[in-house]
C-alpha cells in the first residue's frame, strides 16, 4: 500500500521518462488523427499538433491508469482526446493573446491569420468530442465534454474580467481551476474510472489533478513575469499587457499602499505594455512572486496527500515525481 509521500530536494529525473514508449505511441496516434481531416485541412492540424507542448495531460491519464491497475487501449484514447482539446484551446489562446511564438515556432495565427486559426481550433474541438463518444461508457464522454465546457467557460470569464481591478483571489482561482485544472483533473479521474476503481479513488485523483493543474497555472503565471523568452520558447509578458490579473499581480496589489496601488492601477488601466521594472519600483514585487510560489507549493503538498491508498508502483511514484518536478520549476522562478 502506498503511504503518504514526502517531498525531496534531491535531483530527480523528468517524471515522464517512465512513459517514454507510451507517449511515443500517443504521438503516433495524434498524427493519425490529423490524417482523419480533409486533405485540405490536414496540414494545418498536423502543424499545431507538432508544436503544442509537453503532453502533460496525456501523461497524467497514462500515469493514473498505470497507478490504478494498468494502461489499457482506452487510456491511450483518453490521452489523445484530452490532448486534442488542449491543443484547440492553445490555438484560440494564441489568437486572444496575440502570441506569435509557441514551442519556439510561429503560432497558427502568426502563420495563417486569426480567421483560419479560429476555425482550426473549432475543428479540433469538434473532432475531440467526436472521439469521446467512442468510449463504451457514456459517462466518460459526458465528463470529457464537461471538462471542455469548463475550459472554454474559464477563458470567457477571464476575458470578461480583463483589466477588472475588483478581481479577487477567489475569482482568480475559480478561473484557473476551470481553464487549466479541469483537464488535469478529468485525466486523473477517468484514468481510474477506466480501471473500475472506486468512487473514492476517482475523487482523490480528481482532486490531485485539480491541485496540480492549479499549481501549474500559478507557475505559468509567474513564468510570464520572470521567464526568458529564448529559453521558455513562447511569447511572454502577454498576461499583464492583456489585462490578465494573475496571482502575483493580485498579491502585489494586496501588499501595496494606497498610493502604490493607485499608481499600479493607472498603469493597468492605460492598457499599454508594462515594463516589469516598473512593477518592481512600485511595491514588493519579489514578495508578490514569492507568495504566489508558496501558494503553488502548498497545493503540490496537498496533491501528494491524495495519492494515499494507491498501490505502491512505478506509476504511483511517477505521480509523486510530477509534483516534485513542478516544485523544482517553481524554485527556478526565484532565481
Amino acid at each position: 500500500m502506498f503511504t503518504r509521500p514526502t517531498n525531496t530536494t534531491k535531483a530527480i529525473r523528468f517524471p515522464f521518462d517512465l512513459l517514454r514508449r507510451d507517449l511515443s505511441e500517443i504521438e503516433d496516434q495524434i498524427r493519425d488523427q490529423a490524417r482523419q481531416f480533409d486533405p485540405a485541412v490536414e496540414a494545418y492540424v498536423a502543424y499545431v499538433c507538432n508544436t503544442s507542448g509537453k503532453r502533460i495531460r496525456p501523461a497524467l491519464a497514462l500515469l493514473a491508469g498505470g497507478a490504478t491497475g494498468g494502461i489499457l487501449p482506452d487510456h491511450q484514447k483518453l490521452a489523445v482526446t484530452l490532448e486534442l482539446i488542449h491543443i484547440a484551446t492553445l490555438v484560440h489562446d494564441d489568437i486572444i493573446d496575440g502570441a506569435e511564438i509557441r514551442r519556439q515556432a510561429p503560432t497558427a495565427n502568426a502563420k495563417w491569420g486569426n480567421s483560419l486559426s479560429v476555425l482550426l481550433g473549432d475543428c479540433l474541438f469538434a473532432h475531440a468530442l467526436t472521439l469521446s463518444t467512442e468510449f463504451p461508457e457514456r459517462e466518460i464522454s459526458t465528463r470529457i465534454a464537461g471538462a471542455a465546457k469548463d475550459v472554454c467557460s474559464g477563458e470567457i470569464i477571464q476575458t470578461q474580467r480583463r483589466f477588472d481591478l475588483k478581481l479577487s483571489k477567489e475569482d482568480y482561482f475559480r478561473i484557473i481551476e476551470m481553464k487549466t485544472a479541469a483537464l488535469f483533473a478529468v485525466a486523473m479521474e477517468l484514468g481510474a474510472r477506466l480501471n473500475g476503481r472506486s468512487e473514492e479513488i476517482q475523487k482523490n485523483l480528481y482532486e490531485y489533478g485539480m491541485l496540480l493543474g492549479t499549481a501549474y497555472q500559478i507557475y505559468d503565471d509567474c513564468l510570464d513575469l520572470v521567464g526568458d523568452e529564448s529559453s521558455v520558447g513562447k511569447t511572454l509578458r502577454t498576461d499583464l499587457n492583456k489585462g490578465k490579473l494573475t496571482l502575483p499581480i493580485l498579491n502585489l496589489l494586496g501588499s501595496a499602499t494606497d498610493r502604490q496601488r493607485e499608481k499600479l492601477n493607472k498603469l493597468l488601466i492605460q492598457k499599454e505594455p508594462i515594463d516589469v521594472s516598473a512593477l518592481a519600483s512600485i511595491a514588493d514585487y519579489e514578495g508578490a512572486i514569492e507568495e504566489a510560489i508558496g501558494t503553488a507549493k502548498g497545493m503540490l503538498t496537498k496533491a501528494r496527500e491524495n495519492l494515499v491508498g494507491l498501490e505502491d508502483s512505478s506509476h504511483t511514484q511517477g505521480l509523486v515525481q510530477v509534483t516534485q518536478y513542478l516544485d523544482q520549476l517553481l524554485d527556478k522562478c526565484r532565481e
